[in-house]
């Protein structure tokens, strides 16, 4: 799934491709996608893009005083072509095209976007509002923890707030805080030296500074990798850097022990024994706990 850092590295790319250009047509291949009708999407043709930027997983084209926001859920991106036919593309269940934005031509070529879903569960998210507000997700996001409102100081209300809960679900909560998926919320924990099931409110003040500082530099490097790269590119990059996560049984890069996994219904998580739960793995996955 595309977490904060490949999203905000996304935003920075097309802003440079996509400033000033007109958007001449969107084409939804994948009707589910498309989460409102007012503005209808006829209403962004001829538009032209002033920015676009990010808040937590969703990204938002800004045109002429409308927002076409996208969240690319599980198995979703954005694609740019250089070239795209201005036929509308045919639906299909075996293609994996969600949406076409296509562009102003230039060069005789009708560039633009493609966005695309892999998989057979569809949860990619089309919406085009006046107020990016508009949207739910949006409406209720957490603090962005590269912002300056998210200070160590506001972590720990979060994590006071979150009681017992644990706190690798609490860092995945969007609307505790914004942007942190199940990838990067493995990496911030092993960067903490943090078991992923410890309770969100036994961190002492120690284990508060490291956490609010993995939390910042995580983020922080990944988005400075990202930086510049096409979005071709994004996530290969992504992968290459991962400490943990989708690494079950290769050696944790800190110590050398094996990295190990816990597998839920729709889910996994991976993590070092060694640097977070004081050696132990977790026995087993339905009832077992990881130590504090």
């Amino acid at each position: 799934m595309p977490e904060l850092p490949e999203v905000e590295a996304l935003a920075l790319d097309l802003r440079g491709r996509l400033d000033g250009r007109a958007i001449t047509r969107v084409h939804v291949a994948a009707f589910s996608a498309l989460k409102t009708y007012d503005p209808p999407l006829s209403a962004i043709e001829g538009t032209l893009v002033d920015d676009v930027r990010r808040h937590g997983k969703f990204l938002d084209i800004e045109a002429s005083g409308l927002h076409l926001v996208l969240h690319l859920a599980r198995a979703g991106w954005v694609r740019w072509r250089d070239e795209l036919p201005s036929l509308p593309p045919r639906p299909s269940p075996k293609s994996t095209l969600a949406v076409r934005v296509l562009l102003d031509e230039r060069d005789d070529a009708t560039a633009g976007l493609d966005v695309t879903e892999a998989g057979t569960k569809k949860s990619l998210a089309l919406y085009l509002v006046r107020d990016p507000q508009d949207v739910p997700g949006i409406a209720s996001l957490g603090p962005d923890p590269l912002t300056d409102d998210f200070t160590r100081a506001r972590l720990a209300e979060i994590l006071a707030e979150a009681g017992r809960k644990q706190i690798k679900g609490v860092l995945r909560h969007q609307g505790t805080v914004a942007g942190i998926g199940n990838a990067y919320s493995d990496e911030i924990l092993h960067a903490a030296r943090m078991s992923p099931f410890k309770p969100a409110d036994s961190l002492d003040e120690a284990e508060l500074t490291t956490l609010f500082s993995a939390i910042r530099d995580t983020l922080g490097d990944a988005v400075e990798r990202s930086r510049g790269l096409a979005a071709s590119e994004l996530k290969a990059e992504k992968k290459s850097n991962l400490a943990v996560h989708g690494r079950t049984g290769e050696a944790c890069p800190v110590c050398g022990d094996t990295v190990r996994e816990v597998s839920f219904a729709d889910s996994s998580l991976q993590y070092c024994p060694t640097c977070q739960t004081g050696g132990k793995p977790l026995a087993d996955r339905r009832t077992s706990k990881f130590l504090k």
